[in-house]
């Protein structure tokens, strides 16, 4: 099974030079909200066997990615003197918590150059985050569900002992925490980024590049935060793909922003039940979007400005130049089509 890391995507992009003590505590405490994230030990000390399981899951794909059996060594043996002075053997395996936790707090003694061993023990940090966001994500995709259950419960007389209280309240509350604390782990691990002058980012499972700072916080959170929702899940896909492109130097990533924006725009005219199912192209959708029997969803000057969005960046790049000059845009150019595509949707997702 191939697991998409952080070291992969970003092999040809050069990102540390060297290696020092700020480096060292950015791992550190990035594992540490990965322990907090995942916990390996119950209150009572004793292991969580469920948690256990995933530790070695995250164990296990960061291993087969990096081609090693093992991240650290696992097991150890060693020997110790009793009261009477002799020495009998211990012997035994660490636990899977250990044995990431050695990998990411490794040494560094020049093993091999500073930025590819940093980003292998990042690696580990967007995996472990990124399984817990699916645990959160799959928790509140069941929400309305568990929360229809829980009012029946509620509402069923029951005789004998019962505890106190709404169930309906309670799992709202649970909810609301179990959100609250993992996005408050994700905002730590993105401040710890910023205070260890690390150019990086950690949204919805994957830890990429950032944008500048003031342009992350007006549009690239807010974006994030929007398309979190399974409903965008191919937008997130797609602009994950675009920025993965641009950062690695690949092929046409402003076609995947353009992607991401087209997905948008026909999710939400789906969504309003305005697809007629004779739409051929994105510029079709939009006319969806501005259509006075919708109720003009956008401004017909809105909707002229998008189709020039598709017609002078997805066209231009989408279609085979023939004898004319392969097209090609530069870095700001790119950096501008993928902003303004994340502008969009974000004003089209508020709009709903």
């Amino acid at each position: 099974m191939l697991t998409d890391i952080f070291a992969y995507r970003y092999l040809d992009q050069p990102i540390w030079s060297h290696y020092t003590e700020m480096e060292q505590r950015l791992l550190n405490q990035a594992f540490g909200i990965v322990k907090d994230a995942l916990p390996y030990y119950t209150s009572e000390g004793k292991e969580n066997k469920q948690n256990k399981e995933k530790w070695k899951t995250l164990h296990d794909r960061l291993a087969r990615e990096l081609g090693v059996n093992e991240l650290s060594k696992r097991y150890y043996s060693y020997t110790q003197k009793n009261a009477l002075g002799h020495e009998f053997p211990v012997s035994g395996f660490s636990s899977w918590e250990y044995v990431c936790e050695q990998f990411v707090n490794e040494k560094y003694i020049n093993q091999c150059d500073a930025d590819r061993f940093i980003k292998e023990k990042i690696s580990f940090v967007e995996l472990g985050l990124r399984l817990r966001g699916e645990e959160v994500a799959q928790a509140n995709a069941k929400f309305s569900i568990n929360l229809a259950m829980a009012a029946t419960r509620d509402a069923t007389p029951r005789s004998g002992f019962r505890v106190p209280g709404s169930a309906v309240d309670g799992l709202k509350a649970w909810n609301a925490k179990m959100n609250s604390v993992f996005e408050g782990q994700v905002a730590e691990l993105n401040e710890r980024f910023r205070r260890a002058k690390a150019p990086l980012t950690y949204h919805n499972g994957f830890i990429q590049l950032s944008m500048d700072q003031q342009i992350e916080k007006s549009i690239g959170k807010p974006f994030w935060d929007l398309v979190a929702d399974p409903l965008w899940k191919n937008v997130d896909i797609d602009m994950k793909e675009a920025l993965d492109r641009r950062d690695s130097n690949y092929k046409d990533p402003a076609l995947f922003a353009a992607k991401a924006l087209e997905s948008a725009i026909k999710i939400i005219s789906d969504a309003k039940g305005w697809t007629r199912g004779t739409e051929k192209g994105a510029a079709h959708y939009v006319d969806n979007l501005i259509s006075k029997a919708n109720g003009k969803y956008l401004a017909t000057w809105e909707g002229e400005m998008l189709k020039d969005y598709f017609r002078k960046v997805r066209n231009s790049i989408g279609h085979g130049p023939g004898s004319e000059p392969m097209p090609e845009l530069t870095l700001p150019q790119t950096d501008w089509a993928i902003e303004t595509a994340m502008s969009w949707v974000r004003t089209l997702v508020r709009r709903m």
